[in-house]
């Protein structure tokens, strides 16, 4: 690393499951960028400003849980997608030619990343969908869901207006919604040996789940829905999606 090498990183809580670090490394090494990425292992996000102070070459960050929510407050402007899903997960920092920071935008690239992973598993008549969680990954799935056209069910463990709860998920509920996706944190490693409180016995051939963990490479919630005859997809290629999205508005 120089003195003129640009820093990029991740932020979150923790990061041991990460795989974005090697995937932009490789990246800047295999095409002679002089620039480094760095896992920023946050305790609270109140320690962001400090970290960005004491990094003066940095230039972009990717947010993950659990705080790709209350980040937002911190920065001085958001873009329109960002504000309209309510959750952030690439930071931008506007320099000038000298380096001094200008500002800090924030950006979501989950629901470009989600987005453009769909076509190739929507069937016929797939226009309703479970989420399965409330935070910012879900926020931004639901976001691409409903931009194709597919109305969403948030469920969760707690209810409000807006969602419904596990118990509440009859097999005709199920049946009427062909897609189900995972955009809790349980199974992520290493709390591998968790899932949500989904009934599997209602699912079949004709349904689809996805699970936005990657690693493990099979969670046990898309273990549960193999064994029950859906089609199973994991997150690791809307994470390659999501993080060439950032890249790209780091350098817009």
């Amino acid at each position: 690393m120089t003195h003129t090498t640009k820093i990029y990183g991740l932020i979150g809580y923790p990061l041991s499951h990460s795989y974005s670090i090697d995937y932009f490394n490789n990246k800047f090494s295999s095409e002679g960028i002089d620039a480094q990425y760095v896992n920023f292992e946050l305790s609270e996000i109140g320690q962001l400003p400090e970290l960005i102070a004491n990094t003066p070459l940095l230039c972009g960050l990717n947010v993950t849980a659990p705080y790709k929510e209350v980040v937002m407050p911190l920065l001085d402007e958001l873009d329109d997608t960002a504000r309209a899903i309510g959750a952030v997960n690439v930071i931008k920092f506007l320099r000038n030619a000298d380096g001094e920071l200008l500002g800090t935008r924030g950006y979501n690239s989950d629901t470009i990343g989600f987005g453009q992973t769909m076509p190739p598993l929507l069937r016929d008549g797939m226009d309703h969908a479970l989420v399965l969680g409330t935070g910012g990954a879900a926020k931004a799935v639901r976001h691409a869901l409903e931009r194709m056209g597919i109305s969403v069910q948030l469920v969760s463990r707690h209810k409000n207006a807006q969602t419904i709860v596990y118990p509440e998920l009859t097999r005709q509920m199920v049946t009427s919604h062909k897609l189900i996706v995972q955009a809790t944190p349980l199974g992520k490693y290493p709390m591998i040996d968790e899932c949500p409180d989904f009934p599997f016995r209602f699912l079949t051939s004709k349904h689809v789940a996805y699970d936005l963990i990657y690693n493990p490479e099979e969670t046990l919630f898309l273990r549960k829905a193999r064994k029950q005859g859906a089609q199973v997809k994991n997150g690791l290629e809307m994470l390659l999606l999501q993080a060439f999205a950032s890249f790209e508005i780091w350098n817009s």
